[in-house]
């Protein structure tokens, strides 16, 4: 098992000790990791949605919501609240937010 060390300028920046430092950044780094998990997630819904057509269609968009409402909750959590630029860089369907309540 490795130890973690800190960098002195996050240090710096956070005016933390070396302790409570090394948690909030185990803590950004886990948020980073879940926040790309989900865009993986979403990203992969959002495909199988494209790829169907007739059977199977009201499941994929239904994956699809959950996917992007789990992306877009994880991006809230980490204070990223732009969703247009979210909609826009996933190409999220108009279909996807309207299940999601988005206007």
């Amino acid at each position: 098992m490795s130890s973690l060390r800190m960098p002195q300028a996050y240090l710096k920046r956070l005016g933390a000790d070396a302790g409570e430092a090394a948690l909030r950044y185990e803590i950004v780094e886990e948020q980073a990791a879940a926040l790309g998990r989900m865009g993986r997630k979403a990203e992969a819904a959002l495909a199988a949605l494209k790829a169907h057509e007739g059977a199977g269609r009201a499941e994929a968009l239904k994956a699809a919501a959950d996917a992007v409402w789990c992306l877009l909750v994880q991006r809230d959590v980490m204070g990223l609240r732009d969703r247009a630029r979210i909609v826009a860089d996933y190409d999220i369907p108009r279909e996807v937010m309207a299940r999601l309540g988005a206007r």
